[in-house]
């Protein structure tokens, strides 16, 4: 089985509900194991700043899909639930990224890994860490809690859960 780290993130509508109906979906796949999520983290918007704040988490994941499987599932996710790309950075129902696919570095037409822009970002290193703390940039010595610690401002703790069924089920 392959380790993945897929980030979450939402800011239209019920955000808290397409994070979870997200995670729940990819649990429904008979070739994914949910492992761990994070807690949920709102977060000021990068890149395109006119628009709401989102909700954003990070899920551990087993899967024996391959990378470009693992894509097609977290797209065929965020169609279902509504996702549009209509503004670059914009406003989305919900947003699944591939940050991490066990140590593999990756580069082809549609896929990066790691996630070129995840040492960049608190709202994917923050969560990554909580639930990975000894996770290490691939090709790098660099660890992801030291990326982390220098990328908190406009990343504050919503809600964290008591592993992944209390996050599924919870009603807020």
């Amino acid at each position: 089985m392959n380790i993945a780290y897929v980030s979450l993130g939402s800011n239209i509508g019920n955000r808290l509900h397409y994070l979870q109906r997200a995670v729940q979906l990819l649990r429904e796949s008979s070739r994914i194991e949910v492992e761990k999520v994070s807690s949920i983290y709102e977060t000021d918007p990068v890149g395109y700043v006119d628009q709401s704040p989102f909700l954003n988490m990070v899920v551990e994941l087993k899967t024996s899909l391959s990378p470009h499987e693992l894509l097609k599932k977290c797209n065929e996710i965020e169609a279902e639930l509504g996702r549009t790309r209509e503004i670059h950075w914009g406003p989305r129902t919900v947003d699944l990224d591939i940050l991490l696919y066990n140590e593999e570095i990756m580069k082809t037409e549609s896929l990066l890994i790691p996630h070129p822009r995840m040492t960049e970002r608190g709202f994917v290193l923050i969560p990554l860490v909580e639930i990975n703390p000894v996770l290490t940039e691939p090709g790098s010595e660099r660890t992801f809690v030291e990326l982390a610690n220098v990328q908190r401002e406009g990343v504050h703790l919503w809600r964290t859960f008591r592993g992944i069924d209390a996050f599924v089920h919870f009603e807020g």
